[in-house]
């Protein structure tokens, strides 16, 4: 934990800066609990459904393992994170982004190139998927009551595109605080309609009969392992928590840890509830999207009460246009930060401006969500060069390099261990999700309704 040397030096707020460009999009005001529901937010999102998935391709037994070490690995990884940016703290260099961490800790400047470029790519992805998925979830329930209806997916793009567009005005990641703790409540909410969903499912008559047997074939079953491990890796995947932990109002020493707790507290719940459930009903016939199970296209009957589907599958919308707006306002930072200064008058002279270029960068993400509605299966790959080295290899390099633990110390010796696992890890990982999309290319269409 850190010392109170650390909380002493941070209380000296005026060498601390969080950096002219971070305070447009990033205010040190909130407290632990608050940066709890930012991490929380930023981190639980539907790719909870895929867990079923997940434990398809590694058995009970593996599967659950699994989960519960990667969810360890990556409470340690962020602990990690939040201890580096404490000790930086202390010595009166307080960082708003993970760039500006790296660029200090790592020094190098291809590492901090590195790290930009994951980071972009994963808040892309992730605002991207956030609007495609919501448009699933609109026009799943528009052909649910409409079979034969004209509307298409793109114009339910649209629609959460709009929406997005008027809600990421709120000035800062701050500002989303009241909007995360109603997300908390909902990824709650709908984890445990799905589990629920998949319990009723699974006792119905209809349900499909249970078979937890992995492939017979030695390179199909070890290729789907560490895509399992990989879609795992996403699921716990945040890639902010040095901008979550800059809200925090000085001195932060200590808060973040409080925050981790809150939210993993949270994610257990939410998500070995549907990861049990979820594989317990349909077993190896599972799909990648449990709600895809829940909700098969060729009976085009449910197998849960439609009343509880549909619920979830609202809950789950307003989720993800929570899971959007935090990653937004991450990548506003990035954007706006040579547009504003920290006084008043320069931001009132800004607004339209600003409001202009949110607008159109939420506009380029919709179309994207359009032109590729099969994006959902780009995410493995993300994950797997994204997530694994940004929360987990990372991590532990900053901490052995900031801190200097001995090299026989037992924390230096397993941050390396967990490195050259995870940096393993990833590389199989990323072999297994193109090997997918290769699998499935002929089945992906440019402006469709998803998968032809």
């Amino acid at each position: 934990m850190p010392s109170s040397d650390v909380e002493a030096a941070a209380a000296d707020d005026g060498k601390q800066t969080v950096g002219a460009g971070a305070a447009t999009a990033i205010e040190p005001k909130g407290t632990w609990w608050q940066a709890g529901f930012h991490m929380t937010t930023a981190t639980l999102g539907p790719a909870s459904l895929s867990l079923p998935y997940a434990l398809r391709g590694l058995g009970w037994a593996m599967g659950l393992a699994a989960l519960t070490a990667v969810a360890a690995v990556t409470f340690y990884a962020y602990f990690l994170v939040s201890r580096v940016l404490d000790r930086c703290e202390a010595t009166g260099r307080r960082h708003a982004r993970f760039r500006d961490l790296a660029a200090d800790v790592l020094g190098s400047r291809w590492a901090t190139c590195l790290v930009v470029t994951v980071q972009v790519a994963i808040n892309v992805g992730i605002s991207i998927g956030s609007i495609l998925l919501a448009a699933d979830c609109l026009e799943l329930t528009y052909s649910r009551h409409a079979p034969n209806g004209s509307l298409k997916l793109y114009h339910f793009v649209i629609m959460v595109a709009v929406v997005l567009a008027v809600l990421s005005q709120l000035p800062s990641l701050h500002s989303l605080r009241h909007i995360n703790v109603g997300s908390m409540v909902i990824s709650i909410g709908y984890t445990m309609l799905v589990s629920a969903a998949c319990i009723c499912a699974g006792l119905s008559r209809d349900a499909p009969a249970k078979d937890y047997s992995l492939s017979t074939s030695r390179s199909e079953k070890t290729f789907t392992a560490f895509l399992s491990v990989s879609i795992l890796t996403s699921v716990f995947g945040n890639s902010i928590l040095p901008e979550i932990q800059a809200t925090l109002a000085p001195p932060a020493g200590g808060k973040m840890t409080r925050a981790l707790v809150l939210s993993y507290s949270v994610f257990v719940l939410a998500f070995y509830s549907p990861a049990v459930a979820g594989y317990w009903a349909f077993g190896n016939q599972v799909r990648s999207n449990v709600m895809q199970s829940l909700l098969p296209a060729d009976t085009g009957s449910s197998l849960a009460p439609p009343w509880m589907l549909g619920l979830a599958v609202v809950l789950i919308l307003l989720q993800l246009i929570a899971i959007a707006l935090v990653y937004l306002q991450v990548t506003y930072e990035m954007m706006e930060k040579n547009l504003f200064s920290n006084k008043s008058k320069g931001r009132r002279l800004l607004l339209a401006p600003r409001v202009a270029l949110r607008a159109a960068y939420v506009a380029a993400l919709a179309f994207v969500a359009a032109m590729l509605p099969f994006f959902g299966e780009i995410q493995g790959v993300v994950g797997s060069v994204g997530y694994i080295p940004l929360d987990v290899v990372i991590p532990v390099v900053m901490y052995n390099m900031a801190l200097a633990p001995r090299r026989r110390s037992p924390a230096y010796v397993a941050n390396v261990a967990i490195m050259v696992a995870f940096v393993g890890l990833g590389v199989i990982g990323a072999v297994a999700s193109v090997r997918k999309l290769v699998l499935n290319a002929d089945k992906f269409k440019l402006f469709s309704n998803g998968r032809s």
